[in-house]
This record gives structure tokens, C-alpha cells and sequence, in this order.
């Protein structure tokens, strides 16, 4: 397997520093309102690293984070005269409830910054102790960045090109532009839910230090992948290196990984052009696998353009692989197996070069369309199976064919579409696949269709 690191800019082989076992790392949320297209693509790009990754026999730690702390949230609260956490509540069933839509599974880890200030408090009392810390005029606590050595090595960009035209801004406390605040000192406005006692003063914790914090704490002091998308490389992504190499004097991430931005018809998404889809809008008019399945046909690092043309020639495109399968003598409709793949086959040799090469996912999807005309051609059974198998690992096709060409294409979902969904997740369950299980579920809520086990089984209400 191969893949793309950004700090050497250069494809390579990966290795994980555990054999057999792979530790990764993605900046999640900052959870104040509902996530947008751009969150799904980011979310997306990792899920597939993430579901590839075990269909290759990796045992992984996947650790995905909340912001559950930031200005935004603390603005965004005030303004609805509800708590930071009735806030962040909300706002992460929803998340969940739209990226499920999405067949995004669940990280192994989602934690929340807010469960973990004494580690961040560790690591800032580090640096202090290095001399890469320090307090501010303002009472906050400051990384200097001119102390650490190798500043700009993931970014490219040297500290004098950074500092270019830069000025200290009055009263900020800081010695350089370039520095950034660790440890916020408390303002008088700001509520009490977001003030914690240490001992650099009453404050709360800088974004970045939280993203260091986390990682350490969950997969140790050294691990194998850290991703997010490009607009983290920098300054998010430099400033997590800087803090958490200065801290334990050594390297921290093997390789990392960055989604291409994405672009709504060829233009930066902005509220302000009246661009701005949150992932809810979206499946007003498409459902959740059209959407998966439009962004896989991209791969994870060139540029995405988001598009309603796109979701339709992506919906024409799923529409026809599941009607190859449609029909299919004997086909076992329930979640696929892919510990079944034969990976000798030629279709699957050939999708398995695809993902080994950086995750390529628009390759292996063309494996699929393959596959899908010798079904349409022969009728194969055991054809039809490798189609959906290995269409399984990405998230897609694992729906009834027929439930899904009577209701599951459209905006909404028929009463048969509804009970081919509640089959499929009894067979996930029946599995042990809960993560599938629950994405089901999740999918099923967002587009309105509420579950309710009992006894004699799963009934459901539209909301």
C-alpha cells in the first residue's frame, strides 16, 4: 500500500509503526452549527482511508475529534441563550444523524477537547518547562515559534516568508506575529461554562494544543497517520507539530494525509455567494448513497466541485449498477462480506492496485461499472456478489436492489425502500456489524424515518 504524505510530498510506501496495527488521527468538528458539504468531503476522504484500511487486514485506531470549545461555539450559544453544552449536544446528534445519511461510520474515538484539558494543561507545562512557552502581556500563554526548529517543514514555507508583511498587533501581547495562544486567559463577558482553573490562570484551552493533547492521549506520543483537509495544513496542522515535537523532543506523525478543497459550481463555497449547502440541504433532494457515491468517483486529494449536475450524473450512474444487480438469480441481498473477497480474481486484483495506489477511489469504481456490464451481460451470480462485495467497501450497494430503484434514488423513501433498510440493518445485526447497524439507522432518521425496536421487532414512524 501507498499513499501520499504531505510532509515529504512524495508518495510512499506505508508502514505502520505496529505491525498489523494502524493508528490514525483526523481533525474532526467544531461543533456550533450544522455540517456543510465541505465537512462531508473531508469526513468522506477518511472513511474510505479508514474502511480500506481493515478490508486489508489492519486492526485500526481511528480517532476523529469534537471542538466542543472555540469563540464560535461560545458566540453561537450566547446568542440562543443556551449552555456551551446544550449547544454542543445538539449539534453532535445532528452531525451524526447527517453523516450517518452518508454511510460514514463512526471513528473508534470521537473525543470531546473539553474531556481532556488536564492533558492539554500537561503538554503546555512542557513547553513552559522547555522554554517554548510563555505569558503574555494579556495573560495568555504563547507558543514561540522561533524556538522550535524545523518550523514550516509540513507547510513548505520558511518562518521569514510566513513573518512577510506581518506586524505585532497592539496590545496582543505577543513577541512575534507568528506566535499563538496556547492557554486563553478568561474575559469577563465570556460564561462560566468555558472558564477552568490552572496553573497559568482562569482560561481555556487554544485550538491547537487541543488536537496535540487528544492524539497523545488516545494513541500515544508517536503514531501512524494524521489527516484533515488542505485548509488545516496550515497554520492547524505546523502548530500541532511544533507544540507536540517541541513537548516530547521527537517525531510525532509518520505520515499525513489531506483532502482536496471542494468547490461549489467551480466556486468557493460562501454564504455570502449564496453557495452554502449544509449536508441537511443536501438530502432534501438526494438521498445519502447518490451523495457517497458522487464524491468517490473524485479522488480524496483533487479538487472536488460540487454540483447538482454531479449528484444527478451520479445518481444515473448508481442507478445503473443497482439495476445490473436487480434480478440476479439467488443473490444474497443482505450486507455484503468483504472478508469474503478473493482478491486473486482479476476485477479484484485490479480494484485492490486501485486502492493501494493513495486510495484511488475513481479507479475502483470503474472496476464496478465493469463488473456491472458482464452481470448485465451474463447474469452471473457469483459476479453479482464480487460486484457488491467489493462495492461494499466503499459504502455502496449494499441496499436491495429493488428497494432501492422503487424508493431509495429518490428525495424520499417508500414503504418498501423503508423495509429493505430495516432487513438489511436486522442482517447487519445478525452479523455483529454495528457501526453498520447504526448507520442504517442514522440514515434512515435523516431522511425522516424513525426506528423503534420492540420485542417483536423494528416498526418505524415518519417524522
Amino acid at each position: 500500500m501507498r499513499l501520499h504524505n504531505s510532509l515529504t510530498r512524495a508518495v510512499e510506501t506505508f508502514e505502520p509503526q505496529e505491525p498489523g496495527h494502524v493508528r490514525m488521527y483526523v481533525c474532526g468538528m467544531t461543533i456550533y452549527d450544522l455540517c456543510h458539504i465541505g465537512h462531508a468531503r473531508m469526513m468522506m476522504a477518511f472513511d474510505v482511508v479508514y474502511r480500506w484500511l481493515r478490508a486489508s487486514g489492519y486492526r485500526v485506531t481511528y480517532v476523529r475529534n469534537i471542538t466542543d470549545i472555540d469563540d464560535k461555539i461560545i458566540r453561537r450559544a450566547t446568542e440562543r441563550g443556551i449552555t456551551i453544552r446544550q449547544l454542543t449536544d445538539e449539534m453532535i446528534a445532528a452531525m451524526h444523524q447527517d453523516i450517518g445519511a452518508l454511510g460514514i461510520e463512526r471513528p473508534t474515538h470521537e473525543p470531546r477537547a473539553t474531556e481532556y484539558v488536564p492533558q492539554m494543561l500537561d503538554l503546555i507545562g512542557r513547553l513552559q518547562d522547555k522554554g517554548l512557552a510563555y505569558r503574555s502581556g494579556t495573560g495568555d500563554m504563547n507558543y514561540a515559534v522561533r524556538r522550535f526548529e524545523g518550523y514550516g517543514k509540513l507547510s513548505g514555507k520558511s518562518l521569514d516568508q510566513l513573518r512577510a508583511g506581518e506586524r505585532v498587533a497592539v496590545n496582543d501581547g505577543k513577541d512575534d506575529p507568528l506566535d499563538f495562544a496556547l492557554w486563553k486567559s478568561a474575559k469577563p463577558e465570556e460564561p462560566a461554562d468555558v472558564k477552568y482553573d490552572s496553573p497559568f490562570g482562569v482560561g481555556r484551552p487554544g485550538w491547537h494544543i487541543e488536537c496535540s493533547a487528544m492524539s497523545c492521549a488516545l494513541l500515544g506520543e508517536q503514531f501512524d497517520i494524521h489527516g484533515g483537509g488542505l485548509d488545516l495544513q496550515f497554520p492547524h496542522h505546523e502548530n500541532e507539530i511544533a507544540q507536540t515535537e517541541g513537548a516530547t523532543g521527537r517525531p510525532w506523525v509518520r505520515y499525513w494525509m489531506h483532502n482536496g478543497f471542494l468547490n461549489v459550481d467551480n466556486e468557493k463555497m460562501s454564504k455570502s455567494l449564496g453557495n452554502f449547502f449544509t449536508i441537511r440541504d443536501v438530502l432534501k433532494s438526494y438521498d445519502g448513497e447518490t451523495v457517497r457515491f458522487f464524491m468517490l468517483r473524485v479522488h480524496y486529494r483533487s479538487p472536488f466541485n460540487f454540483s447538482d449536475a454531479g449528484l444527478d450524473d451520479a445518481r444515473n450512474a448508481l442507478t445503473r449498477l443497482y439495476t445490473a444487480l436487480d434480478g440476479v438469480e439467488g443473490l444474497d441481498v443482505g450486507i455484503a462480506d468483504a472478508a469474503a473477497i478473493d482478491w486473486n480474481l482479476p476485477a479484484a486484483a485490479r480494484f485492490k492496485a486501485a486502492m493501494d495506489d493513495d486510495f484511488n477511489t475513481p479507479i475502483a469504481v470503474s472496476v464496478l461499472f465493469d463488473l456491472a456490464g458482464e452481470v448485465n451481460r451474463t447474469r452471473d451470480r457469483a459476479t453479482a456478489t464480487q460486484l457488491r462485495q467489493l462495492a461494499g467497501v466503499l459504502g455502496v450497494l449494499q441496499q436491495a436492489p429493488r428497494a432501492y430503484l422503487q424508493g431509495g434514488a429518490s428525495s424520499g423513501l417508500d414503504e418498501v425502500a423503508i423495509a429493505g433498510q430495516i432487513e438489511a440493518r436486522k442482517a447487519a445485526k445478525a452479523a455483529r456489524n454495528f457501526a453498520e447497524a447504526d448507520r442504517i439507522r442514522d440514515s434512515l432518521a435523516a431522511q425522516g424515518v424513525i426506528l423503534k425496536d420492540t420485542p417483536q421487532g423494528t416498526t418505524w414512524v415518519k417524522a
